[in-house]
């Protein structure tokens, strides 16, 4: 079992930056493809951005490319999310997930684990 831990959320002016972070609860994450994904009121949770668990990989949303970095650092067990040029249609709750694919993935039901998201606002 891998517990996950989102923060870094809050409310932000449109144009600015967030630097999410998702740490896990054992020294587990490097076993683990992670992704990040948002759900706004009302919609369904969507994916942002994957990477592979070497790192080596990196997927996209086309909505956030160019704007959004996913990264991690498995010896700090954490992966962030770095979203520049933030608009006010990114507001959402965004979650991290593991699976244990090599691979990072945007399909949702491949991922084991989900953390308990962090909220993301950006007001214009």
């Amino acid at each position: 079992q891998v517990q996950l831990v989102e923060s870094g959320g809050g409310l932000v002016q449109a144009g600015g930056s967030l630097r999410l972070s998702c740490e896990a609860s054992k020294r587990t994450l490097s076993k683990y493809a992670m992704g990040w994904f948002r759900q706004a009121p009302g919609k369904e949770r969507e994916f942002v951005a994957a990477i592979s668990r070497s790192g080596s990989s990196t997927y996209y949303a086309d909505s956030v490319k160019g704007r959004f970095t996913i990264s991690r650092d498995n010896a700090k067990n954490t992966v962030y999310l770095q979203m520049n040029s933030l608009k006010p249609e990114d507001t959402a709750v965004y979650y991290c997930a593991a699976n244990s694919n090599p691979m990072g993935t945007m399909l949702r039901n491949v991922y084991d684990y989900w953390g308990q998201g962090t909220q993301v606002t950006v007001s214009s």
